[in-house]
């Protein structure tokens, strides 16, 4: 399997890795089945999170035995010091780990998070204690906004990034082109734009042709998908003109009506958190996560129900998304 270093950190990793977060409705026999042969494929990245329910539990269950072999890597919502302290706990138990190798702040929304991240009691202190300490050896950020991600890598703090990129969602190119020149890692998630490209040797392939790009981590549930993923990385061959072609038709066919998640349709009058929707709709229906998604769906404090349809959030979509129709459907979907 071709391998690649992760940014800043002494890690070198297959550039197709385990993400981790369909497993949770696995059990625990299948879970470690696949985790083991992922491992037999040379896969030897596997990303998880504490949200992730029984994630992290069933990946430290997989990896006994093995934990020398693996490059893991999990991370938390936790904003402040004494959450993030204490979630990196349940992880190391979770994981029946010593030490984990890469520790993210998960999904960073906001400058306003960011800046509490980085504060004098925010998360990132619990991080950088942990570090010293031997209980992570890198830190990183995730996000689905350029512009955190663009003001994270300004900085020295975080070893690697993590941002969706495929064939649909190309507008990080320019972010990790600049990762790469600062030697920050590029962790690639959502490669399959959500379940949108059906093709997944042509979305891994087209993914690895960006010599910027570290590790992409497609979701895995099924044997067969650790065969074929690894196969991508065994034997890379670049897309054909035919392949490209239609990867791109595909692309502007999904162009009207798919989510990127860059939030500039924000703030909702309503105050739905819109990207959201989608993601927790997308999870509901192409990643076959629907107890979990409607779980999450629930929990949130306004949903799509609640628009009242002013519009005020397609006058700022970049990509003229029809987005009241598309949150009308989101009620259809998750009620």
């Amino acid at each position: 399997m071709e391998v690649r270093k992760l940014g800043k950190t002494d890690y070198n990793i297959g550039v197709v890795g385990f993400g981790g977060i369909p497993i949770q409705r696995l059990d625990e026999e299948e879970a470690v089945r696949l985790i083991d042969l992922a491992r037999k494929e040379g896969i030897n990245f596997i990303d998880t999170a504490r949200g992730y329910e029984a994630s992290e539990s069933l990946i430290g269950i997989g990896i006994r035995g093995t934990r020398e072999h693996w490059t893991i890597a999990t991370k938390s919502m936790a904003r402040d010091y004494e959450s993030m302290k204490k979630d990196i706990e349940i992880s190391l138990k979770n994981l029946c780990c010593e030490y984990i190798d890469l520790y993210q702040c998960h999904n960073v929304r906001t400058k306003d998070q960011y800046d509490q991240i980085m504060s004098t009691n925010g998360a990132y202190k619990a991080l950088d204690e942990a570090m010293k300490e031997g209980k992570i050896k890198a830190i990183g950020i995730t996000s689905h906004d350029i512009g955190i991600l663009g003001n994270a890598i300004e900085t020295d703090y975080f070893s690697t990034i993590q941002f969706p990129y495929n064939a649909v969602e190309r507008q990080a190119e320019d972010l990790f082109k600049k990762a790469k020149e600062r030697n920050i890692g590029v962790i690639v998630m959502k490669p399959l734009a959500g379940g949108a490209i059906t093709k997944g040797n042509l979305a891994l392939r087209f993914i690895l042709e960006n010599p910027n790009v570290s590790v992409v981590i497609p979701g895995i549930d099924r044997i067969e998908q650790v065969a074929e993923n690894a196969a991508v990385a065994k034997s890379f061959i670049p897309l054909n003109k035919d392949e490209r072609q239609a990867l791109e038709k595909l692309a502007k066919e999904l162009g009207s009506k798919f989510c990127r998640r860059c939030g500039y349709c924000l703030p909702c009058p309503q105050e739905i958190d819109i990207p959201t929707q989608f993601l927790m709709e997308g999870y509901y229906t192409r990643y076959d996560l629907k107890e979990w998604a409607a779980t999450r769906y629930s929990s949130l404090p306004k949903k799509a129900s609640d628009c009242i349809k002013c519009g005020k959030c397609e006058t700022r979509c970049p990509y003229d998304l029809p987005i009241r129709e598309m949150l009308k459907n989101v009620t259809k979907q998750l009620g």
